[in-house]
């Protein structure tokens, strides 16, 4: 394979992931500040532009911190990288240069989502944002569903490797942010606006039913950090990334012949991370974790690059 496909390939893996993420975003922020037994008001926002690590470029256009503005910022706004639009847009350009690598319905999913927002300049309303990021989640759903009835080879795997390499990026932010940023000042810990952004959280990572299933003792957010940390069951989790990730470099090296420091790296964190016990996270300092994490991966995602020579 030519180490420009395999780039298209894991790009389009990436940009599918990441609009999914801001879909599921935008969806739980909307929940949180207009279906929230108290409105979250400007935190709420403000958290969701912190996620996606889009505040300097919100701050730059201007606008106000309000939902509507906001909202068309992360969803249709294509002058910076972090709007749903714009992530699609990269999505489908790497799909179309590599066409002959996906199928008719992997593509089909791709081009459905770019078109939902082509030639789309506004959202009228709490019900019309829900509806557009519910159908980037259903065009989402469909992609990932028809990556995984591909033929299991090189190009799946590079897909599915940008993939990894997105969502653990995405729940390290996600869950740094709400540790930091996201309760109000005065607001009790343990009160209610606390309940409901870690409850939003898990219904971001579609978590709230296996939240349930692992833990029987009530919300409490040192069970929610060591789903989204250690538990591998759950498939957005840091742990389930890292050993997805450990995985496809297994079975690419193996088809490619090609092994290298992307390997060594994600092999020495994925036992890291298996001894890593979420309590000792909490006492330690979640955020330093969480951002030492953040370094980390993007460090592997450039070792990837240099091994299968993207640049």
């Amino acid at each position: 394979m030519l180490s420009r496909t395999a780039a298209s390939l894991y790009w389009l893996g990436r940009y599918i992931e990441r609009a999914d993420f801001l879909a599921r975003l935008i969806e739980a922020t909307v929940r949180l500040d207009v279906m929230s037994s108290r409105p979250a008001g400007e935190a709420a926002w403000q958290s969701a532009l912190a996620v996606s690590d889009t505040e300097e470029a919100f701050s730059a256009g201007g606008a106000a911190l309000t939902q509507s503005d906001v909202v068309r910022f992360l969803t249709l706004d294509k002058s910076h990288p972090g709007s749903v639009a714009r992530c699609l847009g990269r999505a489908r350009d790497n799909a179309r240069a590599v066409r002959t690598a996906l199928t008719r319905e992997s593509w089909t999913a791709i081009n459905r989502a770019w078109l939902v927002f082509e030639n789309r300049a506004s959202i009228d309303g709490t019900s019309a944002t829900l509806n557009l990021v519910e159908a980037v989640k259903n065009e989402a759903r469909s992609f990932e569903g028809a990556v995984h009835r591909m033929l299991r080879n090189q190009s799946t795997w590079f897909i599915r490797l940008g993939q990894a390499i997105e969502r653990a990026d995405n729940t390290a932010r996600l869950l740094d942010v709400k540790y930091h940023i996201l309760l109000p000042e005065g607001e009790q810990v343990g009160g209610v606006v606390d309940r409901d952004q870690w409850t939003t959280i898990l219904q971001t990572v579609s978590a709230v039913t296996a939240y349930r299933w692992m833990y029987n003792d009530g919300l409490r957010p040192a069970n929610v950090i060591d789903l989204l940390i250690a538990r591998s069951e759950l498939p957005r989790s840091l742990a389930a990334s890292v050993e997805e990730t450990v995985e496809l470099l297994g079975l690419l090296a193996r088809r490619t012949g090609t092994h290298g420091e992307a390997d060594r790296m994600a092999r020495m964190r994925s036992a890291r991370l298996g001894r890593t016990r979420s309590g000792e996270v909490i006492a330690s300092g979640l955020h330093q974790y969480l951002e030492a994490f953040i370094r980390e991966n993007d460090q592997l995602h450039g070792a990837i690059g240099r091994q299968f020579k993207f640049h």
